[in-house]
């Protein structure tokens, strides 16, 4: 239901803003603005990103936990979409994802409503009982095989 209402009250909102806006500095002034934030938007999304990506690889670099800026990776791409969407609303909020410290606020409110649970790193085949012992042995008693193995044919 909340989903319905986004799709019907942005663009409800991005229409007024329009008609606004329009009427305030006219057609082609209206139309230059969304031109160039769409332009600006590109430009800001695309140096965000590298930033996101240099901060994602340093936490896989240093075995931190990747959520953070994975997260923040996903609220520029999502702000790419809006900035590049045509409308005023859509540019703001655009613009918003785009500072740092929205995005860790964004990011903190999602953390309180989303809980996981369990991370760890470290090497998968090690066993998590410690009394368990990863070996490879060899049957000493048994007569050593000649001649190929039994999963071939001559």
């Amino acid at each position: 239901m909340y989903l319905f209402l986004l799709f019907l009250i942005v663009p409800l909102i991005e229409i007024a803003l329009f008609i606004q806006v329009g009427g305030w500095i006219g057609l082609w002034p209206t139309l230059g603005i969304v031109i160039l934030t769409a332009i600006l938007g590109t430009i800001l999304v695309r140096s965000q990103g590298i930033q996101v990506l240099n901060q994602l690889r340093g936490s896989f670099e240093d075995l931190r936990d990747p959520t953070e800026p994975l997260a923040h990776g996903a609220m520029v791409l999502f702000s790419g979409a809006l900035l590049l969407t045509p409308g005023f609303f859509t540019d703001a909020v655009g613009f918003a994802l785009l500072i740092p410290g929205i995005r860790a606020r964004v990011f903190q409110a999602i953390r309180k409503r989303v809980r996981v649970q369990t991370f760890e790193y470290g090497d998968p085949r090690k066993p998590a009982d410690p009394t368990i012992i990863d070996a490879e042995y060899e049957d000493l008693d048994s007569p050593p095989r000649s001649g190929p193995s039994g999963w071939t044919r001559h």
